[in-house]
């Protein structure tokens, strides 16, 4: 029973050690590789949260861990397909700037105000979501081509607008709840 426990927080470690060998075949052009690591990252992460549910299994390390992980795989792939020349390196610097500023600002927060009551919002969500999407649809755009390039231009265009909408969004709640503690303490 203790394995089925610890198994949310294992297949969400496991996601966490695929992202280097994904960033690895995407950089060595092996993109049904990285296509299919890309899938197994998916299935672990939908299986993570849905049996730490059904099993009454969530834990603060899961809480902590589920979040690193989608960070890191965003992380190395949009870096590597920037570095391979599959989407502009700005659009990659714009996605991974967001995190670091959402990562910075609840490393403040902790640091500053006190613990941090975190949940992601509707808008988080809807922008992993989109940016999921938008990694699977280059990665198999590249092993297929079915993808005209004004529709990948028209998705890269949706990734950023969500992604800074996203951004900015943390920005503003974390504020007003960083100077609503200020105003209490």
């Amino acid at each position: 029973m203790r394995l089925l426990h610890a198994l949310p927080n294992l297949l969400t470690g496991s996601r966490l050690l695929l992202a280097l060998p994904l960033a690895l075949a995407i950089l060595d052009g092996h993109f049904t590789t990285a296509l299919l690591i890309a899938a197994i990252a998916g299935l672990t992460d939908a299986l993570d949260g849905l049996l730490a549910r059904r099993l009454d299994a969530r834990s603060r390390l899961g809480a902590a861990l589920d979040p690193l992980a989608d960070k890191t795989l965003i992380f190395a792939v949009f870096a590597s397909l920037a570095a391979v020349g599959m989407m502009p390196a700005w659009v990659a610097a714009v996605v991974i700037l967001r995190d670091v500023i959402i990562v910075s600002g609840a490393l403040a927060y902790q640091l500053l105000i006190g613990d941090l009551e975190f949940s992601p919002t509707v808008l988080s969500k809807a922008n992993m979501a989109v940016q999921v999407l938008f990694l699977v649809t280059v990665l198999g755009n590249a092993v297929g081509g079915w993808l005209p390039a004004p529709a990948l231009v028209a998705f890269t265009t949706v990734v950023l607008v969500v992604a800074i909408a996203s951004g900015v969004q943390y920005v503003v709640l974390w504020s007003r709840k960083a100077l609503a503690a200020r105003h209490e303490g």
